[in-house]
């Protein structure tokens, strides 16, 4: 099954430089926007408490935040999720435990409506918080380790593997430069979307680097320009289908999952769009920038590229 009707042949590399500018531009935004707004981190980061509660009638959101910090609660952040009905909670660190911070949130939320009902209630220590940092830093590095390994055992060259790094790095940056300059909450699922969007990126990476090396070896005295165009241009049909039918869940999950799902769908829907893109104008264009060349590729044939048949 095939995207296009017809055989495409857009020429990638030739325009590779402009879309640089626009990538060099992006992650320059996202890291200003890194350095002097940060990101909204979530209680999982932070430490706090978060509640759920509902109502039986619709939520008066200004209520319960003027209850709340009436109660000596500061800053507290209400959000409608899911119905009308039901609402989030987000408070700073408390020394309380679950059970006393539950007791007397229900307290409150029944001056208001004496039918209130606490769903659930997570208190998260500030220490906690701090390792969750270190943990999800760990993670990301690890990963991006394990990729560049990866890829540079698979295809015999440092070439390929700088460029599925940067394509990778490139992805995540952009996502939390979008995070930050939305001020959307930053949290435990973000991080495992983003993860996520590593993997599913370097998917489409493998599979692209796999056709430029059948490429190589069935055309190795083509130059390596057109090489790196016509694999695009072989497996363009794949990725738009995948990435279109993966959006179609994601985009639902952003539109119908309420604020519980809404970091989590908007850092797959960014990630996706931007993995697209960096797998053909990243990733290949910098290993073609690094001077790849057949040989590179098959370095495990034992006889030289000249040899082959």
């Amino acid at each position: 099954m095939e995207f296009f009707h017809r055989a495409t042949s857009f020429p990638f590399m030739s325009t590779r430089k402009v879309w640089y500018g626009l990538s060099i531009t992006l992650i320059l935004v996202s890291l200003v926007s890194l350095a002097t707004r940060g990101l909204n981190l979530g209680v999982d980061f932070t430490g706090g408490v978060t509640v759920q509660a509902s109502f039986p009638n619709a939520a008066n959101r200004d209520a319960v935040m003027t209850a709340l910090m009436r109660a000596g609660y500061a800053d507290p952040q209400v959000t409608i999720f899911g119905t009308s009905r039901e609402i989030a909670i987000r408070l700073p660190p408390t020394k309380q435990n679950t059970e006393a911070v539950r007791t007397r949130i229900e307290q409150i939320l029944r001056g208001i409506d004496a039918g209130a009902q606490i769903q659930q209630v997570e208190v998260v220590g500030p220490q906690v918080g701090g390792e969750l940092q270190r943990s999800a830093l760990q993670a990301l590095a690890a990963t991006l380790l394990l990729i560049f390994g990866y890829i540079a055992v698979r295809f015999h060259t440092w070439r390929l593997s700088l460029g599925a790094i940067l394509a990778v790095l490139h992805d995540p940056i952009l996502v939390l430069g979008t995070f930050s300059l939305t001020r959307t909450t930053f949290d435990l699922t973000v991080v495992a979307a983003m993860l996520a969007v590593i993997g599913y990126s370097l998917n489409d990476t493998v599979v692209v680097f796999d056709r430029i090396r059948e490429r190589f070896l069935a055309s190795r005295r083509l130059d390596p320009v057109v090489v790196l165009d016509q694999s695009i241009n072989q497996t363009l049909s794949r990725t738009i289908m995948t990435k279109v039918v993966t959006l179609i869940v994601v985009v639902a999950l952003y539109a119908l999952g309420g604020p519980v799902l809404k970091g989590f769908s908007e850092a797959l829907i960014i990630g996706i769009l931007a993995g697209t893109y960096s797998s053909i104008y990243i990733s290949s264009a910098v290993a073609l920038d690094c001077g790849l060349k057949a040989e590179h590729l098959l370095a495990a044939v034992r006889q030289p590229v000249d040899h082959l048949p």
